[in-house]
């Protein structure tokens, strides 16, 4: 017998994922709550249901045929409209496209550009999923330490001849940071200036909570030939499921990412791109009254850090979270029963199993730490009266630890 057949060993190096891993956890605690994954709580707007419907009723060939590979024609010009009107793209030298979720977006897209060996530089904390579509397509991720706003000569200086990109995260998944127009700005300029793409993911554009506006890099005079903006439905609008999202794309990278989505997903789904169609012509306020109804809910987040603080808990956040809706929790000295250091990935675990919460390890992030653990809460999922529930929970289950530890 020669052996049973295997995964190809390279994917052993690819990230693990952890949202299926705490989902098993959470499978046995059905009364868990959840500050883990990065959703929100509510339905996408009235139109998305009546557009569903028209468009099961007619049932025509843009549901059941294979279309463009780009999107349908309807879809991208409502795309490219609020491209330039809403983000004020530069498109002289890009191009806009649909696919399945921005997620396949940038998987597209690292496939695009790593060859093996290429390098793509991911400012801690990086999006796990990025992460992960860089090692799929053979390249190497570059986490780099700049700050919770990136330094661009901080990301300069971590530049070799092997680098192909620059991603950045405004507002940012995990932490909740929004970068200020001038970082990014300057971090374009880098990429133009050393012949680089800047990898902008914007998914949570809508999601600003301070002072700090939301920028694409890409609105900047001739960016359009380096920038690769990247936006979703899945947040904004509740549309998760629905696996909608598009880009602006360098036109030079247009016959290297048609093989790619064609292989990849042929194209867009028919009916989500109806629905899409709707969504992104809806009333823009109904957007906005949806984000504001967040802002109870990020202080409760906010005022039960304060709490724990006044008491003398070793525990911060990691940066200020004025956008999307996450906050890093940094907390000191928990041990485990042995009276070693707990770490992220086995404070996740306890605080599932043991007290019915879950939330994301920073080290899905790349979030190491001698001494700490960090944990992504997301506040987006839950009511008020869940989330302060949630939030007791966790405490609840720390205060536990350190006393135990």
């Amino acid at each position: 017998m020669v052996g049973v057949p295997k995964a190809a060993g390279r994917l052993g190096a690819v990230i693990d994922p952890v949202i299926p891993l705490l989902g098993e956890w959470m499978g046995r605690r059905p009364e868990a709550l959840s500050l883990a994954q990065g959703m929100v709580s509510w339905d996408p707007p009235p139109a998305v249901r009546l557009a569903a419907q028209d468009a099961l009723d007619q049932f025509g060939p843009c549901l059941h045929r294979y279309g463009p590979t780009w999107g349908e024609p309807a879809l991208l010009e409502v795309v490219n409209r609020k491209l330039t009107s809403s983000n004020t793209l530069d498109l002289q030298g890009a191009f806009p496209l649909v696919t399945t979720g921005s997620n396949m977006a940038f998987a597209a897209i690292a496939q695009v550009l790593c060859d093996p060996g290429s390098e793509v530089i991911l400012p801690l904390p990086y999006y796990f999923n990025h992460g992960m579509a860089v090692q799929l397509a053979g390249g190497v991720v570059v986490p780099v330490e700049a700050g919770p706003i990136p330094d661009p000569e901080v990301l300069r200086a971590a530049l070799t001849p092997r680098t192909r990109a620059i991603v950045t995260v405004s507002p940012n998944n995990p932490s909740g940071v929004v970068i200020p127009p001038a970082v990014l700005t300057a971090i374009n300029h880098l990429c133009a200036e050393r012949g680089l793409f800047h990898i902008s993911d914007e998914a949570y554009e809508v999601f600003v909570h301070g002072e700090v506006p939301h920028f694409s890099p890409g609105s900047l005079p001739g960016a359009s030939a380096h920038t690769i903006s990247l936006f979703s439905l899945s947040k904004a609008y509740g549309m998760a499921g629905w696996r909608m999202g598009y880009a602006a794309v360098p036109k030079a990278l247009r016959p290297a990412l048609a093989k790619v989505l064609d292989t990849m997903q042929i194209c867009p789904t028919g009916l989500s791109q109806q629905v899409a169609q709707a969504a992104l012509s809806s009333d823009p306020s109904w957007v906005r009254e949806q984000v504001a109804s967040l802002g109870p809910r990020r202080c409760q987040l906010l005022e039960a850090v304060q709490r724990w603080r006044a008491v003398g808990w070793p525990v911060r956040l990691w940066a200020q979270p004025d956008g999307a809706f996450y906050g890093l929790l940094v907390m000191e000295g928990l041990e485990d029963p042995s009276g070693q250091p707990l770490g992220s990935d086995g404070l996740m675990r306890r605080l599932v199993l043991e007290e019915g919460v879950a939330a994301l390890s920073g080290s899905a992030f790349g979030l190491e730490s001698a001494g700490a653990c960090v944990l992504r809460l997301s506040y987006g999922m839950l009511n008020g009266a869940q989330l302060e529930e949630a939030l007791g929970r966790l405490g609840r289950g720390l205060s536990r630890l350190w006393s135990t530890g």
